[in-house]
């Protein structure tokens, strides 16, 4: 200490005390965050003892992440910690969902064994806003459906159908979001859902294998009582689904929705938005296909 200044701590003896080191506090002094109370004869900077708790103060915040310029403002009362400590709370959340992102992207690269561009591909496509996404969703609906007469409930059904990743999604989620993207944008996918789509003419019931969960919860009940795709109780759960629709066009709908990947394409969009993991539609895909040749056949005969 010094004899004019007997209250005064020399840098040293500050750095001592607080565990700060010197050419910290000499930077923090440089700056203006912990002004000096005085100096010595030799021209030395001397703190007082309120200088131990600003310090530690200042350290506190720089730990936190405040920025030099947010401490002097806080220390200025022009800006209460609180406030400021929203602000970085924001920014944090931020941070840990882009660094969360990052992990699912690295995840499914390694696990795809992906190469350089494709990883590029699915980085950018992981990244994208949540209005960058529905103008893809938006632009796959509009190919698949415009124009195409007497389909106005199925694609309406899939605007209804958003996709929407939340803030904070997980490996899957990530994953199936990107295997969707993939998926609408290919043209092969494109063309099969639309002429999918034009099967749903006025009086055809054949897209609403694909948009109605009745018709399919029919199908799983018949097959797990037992009922037989070529039993003649077939012929009156197929009555009852699509009347006296014309069974070859209710088959090429779902032929047609089958090859171009309509059911691929509802599994992803239940995975992307973390819904309940729904059941394989597979066996009773194939048990309607069977019966709808069944009954096909007997009225060929």
């Amino acid at each position: 200490m010094s004899d004019a200044h007997p209250e005064s701590l020399t840098i040293g003896q500050l750095a001592d005390r607080t565990g700060v080191s010197v050419r910290t506090i000499r930077h923090w002094s440089d700056v203006g965050v912990l002004t000096p109370d005085g100096r010595s004869a030799g021209g030395y900077r001397l703190y007082g003892a309120g200088s131990v708790a600003r310090l530690e103060l200042v350290r506190t915040l720089r730990e936190l992440g405040f920025g030099l310029d947010e401490v002097s403002r806080v220390l200025r009362s022009e800006a209460t910690v609180a406030e400021v400590a929203s602000v970085h709370v924001a920014a944090l959340d931020a941070r840990i969902r882009a660094l969360k992102l990052s992990r699912a992207v690295l995840s499914t690269v390694a696990e795809r064994g992906s190469t350089t561009e494709e990883t590029a591909l699915m980085n950018k496509l992981a990244r994208l806003s949540v209005d960058e996404r529905r103008r893809i969703v938006e632009d796959f609906i509009r190919e698949v459906s415009d124009g195409v007469e007497g389909a106005p409930d199925m694609s309406e059904r899939l605007r209804r159908s958003p996709v929407d990743l939340p803030d904070d999604p997980t490996p899957e989620q990530v994953d199936a979001w990107l295997q969707l993207a993939e998926l609408i944008r290919d043209p092969d996918f494109r063309a099969g859902m639309r002429r999918m789509l034009e099967l749903s003419a006025p009086g055809s019931h054949g897209g609403h294998i694909w948009f109605t969960r009745h018709v399919m919860e029919e199908v799983r009940e018949a097959r797990e009582d037992g009922t037989g795709p070529e039993d003649p109780e077939a012929a009156g759960v197929l009555s009852g689904l699509f009347g006296d629709a014309d069974r070859a066009e209710v088959l090429e709908a779902l032929d047609v929705g089958l090859a171009a990947g309509a059911e691929r394409y509802r599994e992803l969009l239940h995975a992307v938005r973390g819904s309940d993991q729904q059941p394989s539609r597979s066996e009773d895909f194939t048990w309607l296909g069977r019966a709808l040749r069944a009954e096909i056949r007997r009225g060929a005969s």
